[in-house]
């Protein structure tokens, strides 16, 4: 069984995110349950997905300290979230912070950096994803979500290959945007393969 939660603000991709990880799990013919708490995601609130991939599986939502995999689209937002993470478990998180809309609204904005050193002190298995040089190679900050998955597929933790999920970006993104998440989805792939 594989348990994997991602967290973001709206507007991230995170729910797309999570329909293309149960669509390759489904695809691989395994068992998938799949939950989101969106709230109010639309004004750039917090959006959590619940993934569960396997057999044993009773509820869509993964308990606390249940997480094998923790994808944060925004420092704060994995930090938030991390209570669900196992002792053992991997963090990968997007190093752009997002602000709430309260906090743009009361002109506190916060140091995404403080976010990462809780992270890196709390996570032993920990991926920060240089965000700003992806949205810089693809031009747009929307296909940010199929970097951190490319990431995340070239960990291993999912049990997916990397022509195994490439197939389903084919299957389930329109035609228009499929180049482009291509193009994310590898930067995200190589960044991994360059830390390593």
């Amino acid at each position: 069984m594989i348990n994997c939660l991602l967290a973001g603000v709206g507007g991230q991709g995170t729910v797309l995110a999570s329909k293309l990880i149960a669509s390759c799990a489904i695809d691989k013919g395994l068992k998938v349950l799949t939950a989101e708490t969106i709230g109010m995601a639309q004004r750039g609130g917090s959006v959590v997905s619940h993934v569960r991939i396997g057999d044993g599986i009773y509820s869509p939502l993964i308990p606390y300290n249940g997480a094998d995999l923790l994808i944060g689209f925004e420092p704060a937002e994995a930090v938030r979230t991390l209570i669900y993470l196992k002792k053992e478990g991997t963090v990968i998180v997007s190093s752009r912070p997002i602000s709430s809309t309260t906090a743009n609204l009361s002109k506190n904005i916060y140091d995404s950096s403080k976010m990462i050193d809780f992270l890196k002190d709390k996570v032993s298995n920990l991926v920060v994803v240089d965000a700003d040089s992806i949205i810089k190679a693809c031009g747009t900050t929307k296909v940010l979500n199929l970097a951190l998955l490319g990431t995340v597929v070239a960990t291993g933790k999912l049990g997916f290959e990397r022509e195994d999920f490439k197939k389903i970006i084919d299957e389930k993104i329109p035609k228009k945007y499929r180049e482009l998440n291509h193009k994310a989805f590898d930067l995200g792939f190589q960044f991994k393969m360059k830390e390593v």
